[in-house]
């Protein structure tokens, strides 16, 4: 038969349907039926997502049982552990007193410092358990084929799960619990379990933590004299009243983080930083962020530029004319501010007189204990919850801050508060840290993704109106700080700023973490840091080597910072005025404002 006489049926019409994959209302409802799944599910993990710890709990197991050899060391290991115990036991046994220990405690770990942990059965209770959790940092790490991401986070989730289970979180073997419990009949108890019904009480009905009553803005922190000379939807402007009669002829423009509120540092008035660059001859300026609600979901990480850091130069213009700005960025509000400063390098503006960051990131390839998770199927998970909400709740940050230091945030609170039922009496910082903000949807799903996830900013993809912008723009000299304990921004990320920046780069590595160490007014005891300048033109040093052969000063470091910006500022000269009435800017209110107050 020819080709040209074979018959083929004729196919069926395709009739459209509205379950084609292409069809725009099909697409549009499995888009909202998968979100709104994950948003209902990240109600009741945290915002965790099942499928990426299960993915990193796969991986593991997968290698692990494909690699003999480490299953041998492990034994070995455990026979080892195994055997020391029994030796330590052995002592402990015909010599408490001089048994010594077997194995020493991380030097963060203060949990078993108490002389009551060296007797019998408490030595031997908690110096297995740390043998198991030695043995399990050992198992979830060093597994060959294994992804860095998927084994940071298994390491991250084994020692979160393992510390529920410390010997000192229970009565019954926590020997310092059994003798406060036997000296006072159990009052003790009493008073813990109404502690834990009146913090049980506050956060069902949505209250702050007691005491935090003590130290309201306006009233007892935030309270160093200035006025409001700007606002829109996003900020708040306040300029401080001059406390000299003479100032630098220079401005500073201070960025704070959004994630919390402006007032960490204008605390109470000995351990405020706006008041010591005040009192020192500073005219200061400080962002004052709106804490966002549903409505605010779509404000993009361009929004907090221009609204932010350029709406708030175009004020300090008009208030204090033909000057450069000293432009400060804290955490996120210092990453911001490096964006800000790199795109106007970019299209040939130099508006900073200089730069300081405070524990910021410029570079993410190695992110704090925070981010550890975000990879593509977490941060879906996390954007899902965010999207159906509209932001990023202030008691999910604060449950994922609290992770970070479980040991100190969460399970000494409970010795503390429930088993030995103190009360630790509130301060300024701790009051703060409990006055959490709200994240907008669209501007932290894009930092997480552009910055945590792709690292674009330091590795120039980060965009600005359409352009990239690159750390290496920017010409005014930089002053950054890192703390020694930061679980949020590590310091050796933040000491990368070295490798992207082509100018002055002046590093600073104090003690303390994230905040404490950045809130070190000068007479805060045991308090260090080191400090160093790397010219232009001066080869890199990697982070190791820098520490060691920096000399270590003791003290704050505040003074430190202030002779820098001495150094870098101009003549002295009067004060400015406070705002600018006939360009729009007439102070509108004293300060810290009616944003901070926001809930």
């Amino acid at each position: 038969m020819s080709a040209k006489s074979r018959q083929f049926p004729t196919p069926p019409p395709i009739l459209p349907s509205p379950f084609e994959p292409d069809s725009f209302a099909s697409t549009a409802l499995a888009e909202v039926l998968n979100r709104s799944t994950h948003a209902a599910m990240a109600h009741f993990t945290a915002g965790l997502s099942p499928a990426a710890l299960a993915a990193a709990y796969f991986d593991w197991l997968t290698h692990m049982n494909s690699a003999p050899g480490k299953q041998l060391q492990l034994g070995e290991k455990a026979w080892r552990k195994w055997v020391r115990l029994a030796n330590y036991a052995g002592r402990c046994a015909t010599n408490s007193a001089d048994a010594g220990c077997c194995i020493d405690p991380l030097p963060q770990d203060k949990r078993f410092e108490g002389n009551a942990w060296q007797n019998w059965p408490f030595n031997i209770l908690y110096q297995s358990f740390l043998f198991q959790q030695q043995w399990w940092h050992n198992a979830t790490t060093g597994v060959p084929g294994v992804t860095q991401q998927h084994e940071r986070e298994l390491e991250f989730a084994a020692r979160q799960l393992l510390d529920v289970f410390a010997p000192s979180n229970f009565l019954a073997t926590n020997p310092e619990v059994l003798k406060k419990t036997q000296s006072e009949g159990g009052m003790n108890l009493v008073r813990g379990c109404q502690n834990f019904l009146e913090d049980w009480e506050r956060a069902v009905s949505g209250k702050k933590p007691i005491g935090t009553e003590q130290f309201v803005p306006g009233e007892s922190v935030a309270i160093t004299p200035g006025k409001i000379v700007y606002r829109n939807r996003l900020i708040e402007l306040i300029q401080y009243t001059p406390a000299t009669d003479q100032v630098r002829s220079e401005p500073l423009l201070i960025v704070p983080a959004w994630i919390m509120k402006y007032y960490i540092l204008d605390l109470s008035a000995e351990n405020s930083l706006v008041k010591y660059l005040v009192d020192s001859g500073f005219t200061v300026f400080m962002i004052s962020w709106k804490n966002p609600g549903p409505e605010d979901r779509d404000l993009t990480m361009e929004d907090y530029r221009s609204l932010g850091i350029g709406a708030a130069l175009e004020a300090i213009d008009a208030i204090v004319p033909d000057q450069d700005v000293h432009g400060v960025g804290y955490c996120l509000g210092g990453t911001l501010l490096s964006i800000a400063a790199a795109a106007q390098a970019r299209n040939g503006g130099n508006r900073f007189k200089s730069l300081s960051f405070f524990a910021t990131q410029v570079d993410f390839e190695e992110p704090g204990e925070l981010e550890l998770f975000i990879n593509e199927s977490q941060l879906r998970f996390l954007e899902d919850m965010m999207w159906e909400q509209g932001f990023l709740d202030t008691k999910q940050m604060a449950g994922a801050f609290q992770l970070l230091r479980s040991n100190d945030l969460i399970w000494s609170r409970l010795i503390h508060d429930y088993l030995m039922g103190e009360r630790r009496p509130m301060n300024d910082l701790m009051a703060w840290n409990a006055d959490a903000t709200r994240l907008p949807y669209a501007m932290h799903s894009q930092y997480l993704r552009q910055m945590f996830l792709n690292n674009d900013l330091s590795e120039g993809r980060y965009e600005v109106d359409g352009r990239p912008v690159t750390i290496s723009d920017i010409r005014a000299p930089i002053f950054i700080v890192g703390t020694i304990k930061d679980h949020v921004a590590p310091w050796r990320s933040v000491y990368k700023i070295h490798l992207l920046a082509d100018t002055e780069v002046t590093f600073l590595l104090t003690s303390g973490g994230h905040n404490a160490g950045i809130v070190s007014e000068p007479g805060h005891p045991r308090r260090s840091y080191q400090r160093r300048t790397k010219p232009e033109a001066e080869l890199y040093v990697d982070p190791e080597t820098w520490v060691r052969d920096t000399p270590t000063k003791e003290g704050s470091w505040w003074p430190e910072w202030l002779t820098w910006l001495k150094e870098h500022s101009g003549e002295q000269v009067a004060p400015p005025q406070i705002g600018a009435p006939k360009a729009g800017y007439a102070p509108d209110g004293d300060a810290p404002g009616s944003y901070v107050l926001q809930e």
